[in-house]
Formats: C-alpha cells, structure tokens, sequence
C-alpha cells in the first residue's frame, strides 16, 4: 500500500449509522480515520459497534456524549480540544448544544467492516424526526 494524502472537502462520502456526515482521510490496514459532523440541533441515533473502538477529538462546536457499557453510564459535555474513547461494545449516542455544528476527527481501529457494524440500541436522548 502507498502513500495517501486527503484533503478536507464539503462532499459527504457517506452518512454514519447514527446520521452523522462521514468524511474519508485515510485507512490502514489496521483503522479508519474521518472526519464528523452533526449539524446544530442535531442528535445522532444510538448504537453500538460489533467489531470497532474509535478514538474522537473534537475539532469545533458543543456538545455532548452519552457512553455506557458494563454497568457504567455518563454524559461527557464536549468542545474543542476535547479528547474521548469509545470502548469495543459502548452504547453511545451524541448531540450538539451550541449554535455550530459539532465536528470532531475519528480514528476507528480495526478498519470500519461496513454498514451492518454498527446496532441500533435505545435512545439516551429523544431524537426529531
């Protein structure tokens, strides 16, 4: 495999499971890494990764983060600079609170399987139709 170099466009290369706007910067044989965004108001649906871990930073905007897994649950408020994991098996789900979208950088290891990865769980949060 070669070098790859990507640059940041406006085009959506795809939209995540949970109704997030995907941006492709580069895969590994071992990740993924994107680029996020949930427009403001927005709230991403619920779910969990069969196979994946990920790794966000967040790039602009506010927000929050619903994790829970084993018996362990909370709600992470989230800005720019803000760094956080999301373990193998985590119900997650995400939203902004600000007047900006929210956009973060993702890296998700192993490599993303494709769209059956990702399973809808319960809402934390109401999601607008």
């Amino acid at each position: 495999m070669g070098f790859e170099t990507t640059q940041l466009g406006d085009d959506v290369d795809a939209i995540a499971p949970d109704g997030s706007e995907i941006r492709l910067l580069g895969a590994r044989p071992g990740g993924t890494f994107a680029h996020c965004t949930l427009p403001p108001g927005a709230t991403s649906l619920a779910v969990r990764h069969r196979t994946v871990e990920e790794i966000w930073y967040v790039l602009s905007g506010e927000g929050e983060v619903w994790r829970a897994r084993d018996g362990q649950e909370e709600v992470t408020r989230v800005a720019a600079g803000t760094a956080l994991t999301i373990p193998l098996g985590t119900h997650f789900q995400f939203r902004t609170t600000g007047d900006e979208a929210l956009r973060f950088v993702l890296s998700t290891m192993p490599t993303w399987p494709g769209e059956d990865e990702a399973v809808r769980v319960d809402d934390h949060w109401p999601v607008k139709s």
